[in-house]
């Protein structure tokens, strides 16, 4: 986990839904408008899951425990490495949900939906359709 990395990602569950973001409209940005995860770029020596952990607290406010985090793979995306979670919570900590200060919007989405869905980020609708399909993940530290 030591090894360089660029970004992480969390497919976080909410119950049976996963917590989308609808990204910023913005021009300069990638992907403005899409749908998107939590997630972004690492700061300083951080962990990969460190990283997706705190991008989760900063946009949805939520502290995700990192023992929930069950699933981990890398990715070589862009000529960097990125890391791509998933975990799951209760349904009752969506009352717990509050938008940070990047993206329009939040809400909680069918797995399938987010994978079919015209405006979400292609590569994670690939990913989280990876994860579903109970291909294994890669070793991660919790």
């Amino acid at each position: 986990m030591n090894m360089p990395f660029a970004g992480a990602k969390l497919a976080l569950f909410i119950g049976t839904r996963v917590a989308v973001i609808r990204r910023d409209d913005i021009a300069g940005i990638p992907w403005p408008d899409y749908l998107d995860l939590p997630g972004g770029g690492r700061e300083g020596d951080e962990t990969p899951l460190a990283c997706a952990l705190r991008e989760t607290r900063e946009e949805l406010g939520l502290v995700v425990p990192a023992p929930v985090v069950t699933w981990g793979k890398r990715f070589t995306e862009g000529g960097g490495d990125k890391w791509f979670f998933a975990g799951h919570l209760p349904e009752e900590v969506a009352s717990q949900i509050v938008l940070g200060d990047e993206g329009q919007s939040w809400q909680l989405m069918a797995p399938q939906m987010f994978i079919a869905h015209p405006k979400a980020v292609p590569h994670f609708q690939t990913r989280l359709a990876l994860y579903l399909s109970g291909v294994s993940g890669d070793d991660f530290t919790v």
